[in-house]
């Protein structure tokens, strides 16, 4: 499984440990944000990650801002991405249980160091249960 993440300036500092973190795991990680601190646009990051996600499937992206809405809300957009805001583990493992998130958005201003490992571990843990649920995805497309 591979891990696209992207981020704006204000989720810099957090993209380096997550993606040290899915390294660890095993996963391949391929990172499409920006690297440092000078302000750029949230969108252009969110396009270029999803653009990613749906071109191969069964692989998923992580996004990060400040706040982790804006990304949310501009990877929404995109027919086939189905982005969950996260700030702790039991909407992550959710996220993908009952509604087969393939982007996880955080916001490095929300969410501590000591709490993203653990939403990280169930977001990449979790599978989706597919079922009743597999019929509320539908309806999204």
């Amino acid at each position: 499984m591979k891990f696209y993440i992207a981020n704006d300036h204000a989720g810099f500092e957090l993209k380096g440990f997550v993606m040290e973190i899915l390294k660890s795991k095993g996963y391949e990680v391929v990172n499409l944000g920006c690297d440092d601190t000078q302000r750029v646009d949230y969108p252009d990051f969110a396009y270029l990650l999803c653009q990613k996600v749906l071109e191969e499937q069964g692989n998923f992206g992580i996004l990060i801002c400040g706040s982790g809405i804006g990304m949310s809300i501009a990877a929404n957009r995109y027919k086939g991405i189905r982005a969950a805001l996260c700030n702790e583990p039991y909407s992550a493992a959710m996220s993908r249980a009952h509604n087969d998130a393939n982007v996880l958005c955080l916001g490095q201003r929300v969410v501590g160091i000591g709490i993203v490992e653990s939403i990280l571990h169930s977001f990449c843990e979790t599978q989706f249960e597919g079922g009743r649920h597999l019929c509320r995805i539908e309806k999204l497309q």
